[in-house]
């Protein structure tokens, strides 16, 4: 019977080698499992216990003096308990712009204490407006952006400048071209008293000093129709000495169309009985 070979030295020691890698291997192995069963299990915890919107206490509202805690949470639809990390910001932003009267809108989630922050920028009314609504005609307001204001939402809001003007017919296709000219309002006419949208899409602008200028429709010419307002607010006033403008249409921009007001015919003698 033979008898077996034993291991050369240098055999032994990498046999030796390769049972303490296996080893080792193995223990890192558990290493991990315990570090992901832990890292999970903490998580876990701070989502359920730690970051999580237990009550409205925990939402906070800065910047608004119209829109309220109990608002937003309803409009953004957050019920409680609510993890905080599986709120949306953005998401959450963009449907608030969208249903209160907010003209911009920052949401952002804090960890320490667990809060979701929203901070809010007021619509502020710039002119008294009506609409036609399916009740009739409505009175609201307007914001410098062109959108519609409720009574409700623009009473504790108003100063005296806004109800110098009066927005008659707004729609929303309207918005873009009451933004143009609400923004340059000022350099326009100084008594400007109304804008109006006729049924046909016409823009009007009523004043004490031009009487009914027609701006024609919102398109593109919108801005060279203005920039030719401006030039005839500067300059009209000195070549009309003694007339009354009737209006103005401004339709076409390159040929400016000018009525006065028709002085009354004198009246004629009456004659006398010889």
């Amino acid at each position: 019977m033979s008898q077996a070979r034993p291991h050369s030295p240098g055999a032994e020691r990498r046999r030796q080698l390769r049972i303490q890698q296996r080893q080792e291997r193995l223990r890192n192995g558990w290493r991990v499992l315990v570090f992901l069963g832990l890292a999970g299990g903490l998580g876990y915890g701070l989502l359920r216990l730690g970051w999580t919107l237990s009550g409205p206490e925990q939402v906070e509202v800065i910047g608004s003096r119209q829109v309220t805690t109990t608002e937003v949470i309803s409009a953004a639809d957050i019920r409680f308990p609510q993890p905080l990390l599986t709120l949306d910001p953005r998401r959450i932003a963009s449907g608030l712009a969208g249903t209160l009267p907010v003209e911009e809108v920052r949401v952002s989630r804090l960890m320490a204490p667990a809060r979701l922050r929203v901070v809010v920028v007021d619509r502020q009314p710039v002119a008294r407006a009506e609409r036609l609504g399916l009740q009739g005609l409505e009175q609201g307001y307007v914001d410098r952006l062109g959108n519609w204001m409720t009574a409700r939402q623009g009473q504790g809001l108003r100063t005296e400048t806004t109800d110098r003007l009066l927005v008659k017919g707004w729609q929303p296709r309207h918005r873009r071209a009451l933004t143009d000219l609400l923004r340059q309002r000022d350099g326009l006419i100084e008594d400007m008293r109304t804008l109006r949208f006729d049924p046909a899409g016409s823009i009007w602008v009523d004043s004490a000093s031009l009487g009914a200028v027609r701006l024609g429709p919102g398109d593109g010419q919108l801005p060279q129709r203005l920039q030719v307002l401006k030039h005839l607010v500067a300059t009209l006033p000195a070549q009309l000495k003694g007339k009354r403008l009737q209006s103005i249409d401004l339709t076409d921009p390159n040929q400016p169309e000018l009525a006065l007001v028709a002085r009354p015919a004198p009246a004629s003698p009456t004659p006398t009985n010889p």
